[in-house]
């Protein structure tokens, strides 16, 4: 059968699952289903050197745990509710990719792909995404411990007739998650636990914290230019050289507990 438009296309499927994600997961004609088994062999096949074409393919709910998938082209596949406990998805392209409900923990995605990947209460609790391109939905996800260092999640101001694309963690669980050195402009991390994450020298440009818990945060030397801090708790966190020039503070909580030396743009009556 031919395979649809929509798996060759990543703009007409990103179009797809801004309008009807969920209407998406009930089916998926044209994606063939592939065993555990025949995943492997198909990776195994590819020449020495050359990338696994792995992509349109419908892997959801296999148990993919510890496969080494060997940097494969993985992009319009759908991977709901697949373990793939300590997989190494190093070097992956999982571009408009699902993944939602799936268990990554554990897993290494250094230097994937993950543009309008679908992750929505993924568990990817100890994962290491060093180095990877995030634009995609990490709602309710769970990033505790996770190590999302020198990663480029900013968002992509060139495909703006199709709305602002970022990356969306709200409500992710990313307690002592490493953030470090990676660009994260414009993300929404409403309502999210940031509690003693790791954020240093992180651009955080335009990122929303409404409703987010960064008690204990490291976010030494971090860049909060016109970062919107609402109902935000930063009890006991590192603010020490951050710059919040044009922040929006309301309602914020713990800032009189935080560290403040040198840091910038703060209301007149932080703590130094």
């Amino acid at each position: 059968m031919t395979t649809p438009t929509r798996a060759r296309n990543p703009f007409v499927i990103l179009a797809c699952v801004i309008g009807a994600t969920a209407a998406w997961g009930a089916q998926w004609e044209g994606y063939p289903q592939l065993t555990r088994g025949e995943l492997v062999a198909l990776i195994e096949a590819a020449p020495q050197g050359e990338q696994p074409q792995v992509n349109g393919k419908n892997l959801s709910d296999l148990d993919l745990t510890r496969v080494d998938f060997r940097g494969a082209n993985l992009s319009a596949s759908v991977l709901n509710g697949a373990k793939l406990i300590d997989a190494r998805l190093d070097g992956c392209n999982l571009t408009v990719s699902f993944m939602e409900g799936a268990d990554l923990s554990g897993a290494t995605l250094r230097d994937a792909m993950l543009f309008s990947t679908q992750l929505a209460g993924a568990n990817l609790s100890g994962a290491d995404l060093t180095g990877a391109r995030l634009i995609g939905d990490m709602r309710r996800a769970d990033l505790s411990k996770a190590k999302l260092v020198r990663m480029n999640a900013a968002a992509d101001m060139k495909n703006q007739s199709m709305g602002l694309m970022r990356a969306n963690l709200v409500n992710t669980t990313a307690i002592e998650a490493d953030f470090s050195n990676s660009d994260f402009s414009r993300t929404d991390f409403s309502f999210s636990d940031l509690s003693r994450a790791r954020l240093v020298k992180t651009t955080l440009y335009r990122a929303d914290f409404s409703g987010v818990n960064l008690g204990g945060a490291d976010l030494s030397g971090a860049d909060l230019r016109s970062a919107i801090l609402i109902d935000t708790d930063l009890s006991g966190a590192n603010l020490s050289n951050a710059d919040f020039t044009g922040a929006t503070f309301r309602s914020v909580r713990g800032l009189d507990t935080a560290t403040t030396s040198g840091a910038r743009g703060l209301p007149t009556n932080a703590a130094q």
